[in-house]
């Protein structure tokens, strides 16, 4: 189970080991190359690093067990071993499993834990779980945006996940909630969700929010039909991250993490809580 920090959200530092995410694909595929940009974050304010093995960009081709696993439980196994908080971003029981034998604390969910499987893998284990909301899968999930309040169906759909983890034996307090920016909602629909966080913040779980060079900001910063590229929605990231801090976030899902700290750090002072410098970088000023 991993612990939260006080006063202020916990960063989680994006690992894509994939070769087609949407910002960074292939740029980690090697083992050496993923542990070194991992632990890299975590000496920029990295809390944990979310280690994933499949895009889950909108239309991304699934990828077999087999193959996940290849790519991602060398590079948890490596990281715990140097002392790294890590999560495991997968739908699929048996990846969660070994992952978590191997020592990962946070199992990351898109699908909100919907396989009986995968909440039974949790339920065995003693790791906090993250459940987000989204609609369909990465291949369907752009045709399922009809919301008549994105906010409180969301919350709706989100509360009825962590009461399948409930019943299948999950405690509360080892369970997150993730709006799902960005997955089956459109731009309006999730400048809606941040703007209304707090609403999700009042169901007592912990909310994560992850809005990293999501594309809503290329759109809102560009238009529709041209939208901002990836490498230009960082100051896009920093803005949404803040006001989901403000909001209540407790966990902010990051891959630009020495520029999230720095931005956490001070919207942290300004909030009036203790702010500590001994997780920055010494090799960034």
């Amino acid at each position: 189970m991993f612990v939260l920090p006080e006063g202020r959200p916990a960063l989680m530092g994006v690992l894509n080991v994939t070769p087609d995410s949407f910002s960074d694909g292939g740029r980690y595929l090697d083992r050496q190359h993923a542990v070194e940009h991992a632990l890299q974050m975590v000496e920029e304010g990295a809390d944990l690093v979310d280690v994933g093995g499949e895009s889950t960009r909108p239309g991304a081709a699934e990828v077999r067990a087999e193959e996940e696993g290849r790519r991602v439980l060398p590079v948890v196994e490596a990281l715990v071993a140097r002392g790294v908080s890590v999560s495991i971003d997968t739908s699929k029981a048996e990846i969660a499993r070994q992952a978590l034998g191997a020592g990962a604390v946070v199992l990351n969910d898109v699908t909100g834990l919907r396989d009986p499987a995968m909440r039974a893998v949790a339920a065995d284990s003693s790791c906090t779980v993250c459940a987000m909301h989204m609609r369909g899968d990465p291949r369907t999930m752009q045709s399922h945006t009809v919301y008549a309040d994105v906010v409180a169906e969301v919350k709706a759909e989100l509360m009825a996940s962590v009461e399948r983890c409930g019943r299948d034996g999950i405690a509360r307090e080892r369970i997150w909630i993730d709006p799902g920016i960005g997955f089956s909602k459109n731009v309006a629909q999730n400048l809606e969700l941040l703007r209304r966080l707090p609403e999700l913040v009042a169901t007592g779980y912990p909310v994560l929010v992850g809005a990293s060079r999501k594309s809503f900001l290329g759109k809102v910063l560009g238009t529709e039909d041209d939208p901002l590229s990836v490498e230009e929605r960082i100051e896009g990231t920093l803005a949404a991250h803040t006001i989901a801090q403000v909001n209540g976030a407790k966990v902010l899902r990051v891959h630009d993490v020495l520029q999230a700290h720095r931005a956490l750090t001070v919207a942290a002072a300004i909030l009036g809580a203790p702010t500590t410098n001994d997780k920055r970088s010494t090799t960034h000023g």
